[in-house]
């Protein structure tokens, strides 16, 4: 069965590019020229995976991001952005906006479908590896991607999931900035040190300060 994604940018010319290549790659391609029209198409196709430009007409892509993760069926649905290098982009607005990549413009199509190729084994990964890992009063749900402080259901966004799963794998052990941006980001995502900061403090807001100590000038861990 074709992996179905979705392609979304306002360049006919790009959408024409990016659905030949990933056609040619054994994907099932859809598109849309702008956000508003995205959100209506991905209700209806259910892609695996979303290609979002940044700036759009109608509705920008981390807007489009923010309002596609609000819908529960696409909690979990991969998003890549499109960005130009000229744009005044954020890759800390991207991600926290729930992206799991971005890729500037010119693209390089190679590397964009090895990078989605990627995403999507990762998470076939990660799926097919789904339980439930429990520290008592602290529980994380694979399936589900949820996590339980206190029998209290906390939603979080793909990157704090992915950042909070990394550290609660090996509890104490102190993960460095590299390893962390290595095992979350991807060697191919540039983050600049204060990403991991944010990340890190919105955690610690929903689930508690206890859970995650810092190891000044090294990195993080995790600690039950």
């Amino acid at each position: 069965m074709r992996s179905k994604i979705l392609i979304v940018d306002d360049e006919q010319d790009i959408l024409e590019f990016l659905q030949y290549n990933f056609e040619n790659e054994g994907f099932e391609v859809i598109t849309a020229n702008n956000g508003k029209e995205a959100i209506e198409l991905a209700k209806q196709e259910l892609p695996v995976l979303i290609i979002l430009d940044v700036m759009m007409p109608v509705l920008d892509g981390i807007e489009t991001c923010r309002l596609l993760r609000e819908i529960p069926k696409f909690e979990s649905t991969l998003i890549v952005f499109l960005t130009a290098r000229s744009e005044d982009f954020s890759e800390i607005a991207g991600f926290d906006a729930g992206a799991d990549d971005y890729v500037s413009k010119p693209i390089r199509v190679r590397t964009l479908i090895a990078r989605v190729k990627s995403l999507l084994k990762r998470k076939k990964s990660s799926q097919e590896n789904s339980e439930i890992i429990d520290f008592g009063n602290l529980k994380i749900d694979l399936d589900k991607r949820i996590i339980f402080v206190h029998q209290k259901e906390i939603t979080l966004p793909k990157k704090e999931f992915d950042l909070f799963l990394l550290l609660s794998t090996k509890p104490e052990k102190v993960f460095t900035r590299e390893e962390i941006f290595h095992a979350v980001w991807g060697n191919d995502v540039i983050v600049g040190d204060r990403t991991i900061d944010v990340h890190i403090r919105k955690l610690r807001e929903k689930i508690g300060e206890s859970y995650i100590k810092t190891s000044k000038g090294v990195g993080y861990s995790f600690h039950i």
